[in-house]
């Protein structure tokens, strides 16, 4: 029987260049928060973050009292990032941080964090700090 008569294989649609990206910051794991202190000095802690591709958003819920949701409103250039590490797999989103307390924002915030973790406890001074992702570094980056 002769190959030229028969059809190409049928591939299926190209796979998204940046799943292993995005399914990376959907595993449920403890990430790390850094903002800076009024002295410019760094503040680091462990917390929940949430993120979504489609708007380059980074969502961490937190008190409205916390030092973090404080570093980032008081900051004159309020910066964020946040990271993960699972051995030699990390991936770091850096951008410019804001602290949202319209109850729609947290309400928002919180169904994403209940996806990727669980349901977060009751805390009517809920806030979320939305980063606006403008840099990704690590060994899990998305494509481009």
């Amino acid at each position: 029987m002769s190959t030229e008569d028969e059809s190409p294989e049928e591939t299926g649609p190209a796979a998204d260049p940046d799943e292993e990206f995005l399914r990376f910051w959907r595993e449920r794991r403890v990430c790390l928060l850094a903002t800076t202190r009024a002295d410019g000095t760094p503040h680091l802690v462990p917390v929940g973050v949430t993120y979504d591709h489609a708007t380059r958003t980074a969502r961490v819920i937190t008190g409205g009292h916390t030092a973090k949701a404080r570093h980032v409103e008081r900051a004159e250039r309020p910066v964020a990032a946040v990271s993960q590490v699972d051995g030699r797999r990390w991936s770091t989103l850096e951008g410019v941080a804001t602290v949202r307390r319209e109850p729609e924002a947290v309400r928002d915030a919180e169904v994403r964090y209940a996806e990727r973790y669980r349901q977060p406890r009751e805390n009517p001074a809920r806030v979320v700090i939305e980063i606006a992702v403008r840099r990704y570094l690590g060994t899990v980056r998305p494509a481009g």
